[in-house]
């Protein structure tokens, strides 16, 4: 390895530092320690044989355990480098040969990705769910980091991280709300290790619990993927006005307090009908709310008072001035944004 690679190494690594807490929210206890492993594995101080790094991330939906996996190793090793895989498609012992080959020749999923890549991350979601037969395969990655596919190949996953998350015993997570966060930790760590195998366990790094996120934590969040909103509507040729009252309203239904699943369901009732009306009914330029006379009266209920914050501005010319034809103000359109903003906040 060249001094230029090791210097670029070095600086990624000291990026992490920042990067981590600025994308990752409310999650400041186990940022560290993961920086901490991954910096180990990438100066190559684990042990040979194994993997850079093995992880088990707690909690609940949506606190940040699959971005956190995502973030890191676009940071470490670019993008095209996480592989996925959802365990709840697994849950049957048939589905060890889509992991090693079903019939001799094939290499499977894994020997795909030792095809395509010889560093980066394999992430299991959900890892409980999987047969256990897949879970000695699991094992062996997290033991001697080689596996033999069905051609007879045996892949070296050493320069590899691997990541499970679960979330067992997020339910009571969320419903011990006067716990401290020590009480809560040992409580899913020790249903976490009488859930998963016990050799399996004791294979992993680091075991980190995610923590639910506070209502601040949650504004943070909102804000940051609300500018992104803002700037993929931008590009598109639109612009969106928003008052101080948006990112409470959308913290509001999209983060209920015990589940974000149902919010995820309720938004999509309540907005999906309205925005699929106005588009269809007020898509078209020259269609207006008003009676002027200057085109047909859009068919609509009135608009509550929290409805009527937003506005939809109209498309942008192509001479960089705002088009006259069309300016719709309601919270059909905008429930789109909302509606996109609660998707992303769901994954």
């Amino acid at each position: 390895m060249d001094k230029t690679t090791d210097s670029t190494k070095l600086t990624k690594l000291h990026e992490l530092t920042s990067l981590l807490p600025r994308e990752i929210r409310g999650q400041s206890h186990a940022l560290p320690r993961i920086t901490s492993a991954v910096r180990r594995g990438e100066l190559g101080l684990t042990k040979p044989g194994r993997p850079r790094g093995s992880f088990l991330l707690l909690g609940p939906t949506g606190v940040g355990k699959t971005e956190t996996v995502v973030v890191l190793t676009n940071q470490i090793f670019g993008a095209g480098q996480l592989f996925r895989f959802d365990m709840s498609e697994f849950q049957n012992q048939e589905a060890l040969g889509l992991l090693l080959g079903a019939r001799l020749g094939e290499v499977g999923y894994l020997g795909g990705v030792r095809e395509r890549a010889a560093e980066g991350s394999l992430l299991f979601d959900e890892a409980e769910k999987a047969h256990p037969r897949v879970l000695d395969i699991l094992l062996q990655l997290l033991d001697a980091a080689r596996i033999t596919v069905a051609t007879g190949q045996t892949l070296d996953f050493s320069g590899f991280y691997i990541w499970l998350t679960s979330n067992i015993g997020s339910a009571e997570l969320m419903s011990l709300q006067h716990s401290n966060d020590a009480t809560l930790e040992r409580h899913v760590l020790t249903r976490a290790q009488q859930t998963l195998r016990p050799e399996i366990f004791a294979r992993v790094n680091e075991k980190l619990v995610f923590h639910r996120l506070s209502y601040e934590h949650q504004l943070e969040i909102a804000e940051k993927f609300l500018a992104r909103e803002i700037q993929f509507l931008k590009a598109r040729g639109h612009a969106l006005e928003l008052d101080k009252t948006v990112l409470p309203f959308l913290v509001r239904k999209g983060f209920p307090p015990k589940t974000r699943r149902a919010a995820h369901a309720r938004c999509r009732r309540k907005t999906g009908r309205r925005c699929r009306q106005r588009m269809f009914a007020g898509g078209a330029p020259g269609l207006r709310r008003s009676g002027s006379g200057r085109g047909a009266r859009l068919p609509h209920r009135p608009l509550n008072q929290t409805s009527e914050r937003y506005k939809w501005l109209s498309p942008i010319s192509s001479s960089g001035c705002t088009a006259p034809s069309l300016r719709v103000r309601s919270c059909a359109q905008t429930s789109r944004m909302a509606f996109r903003f609660a998707a992303l906040l769901g994954s």
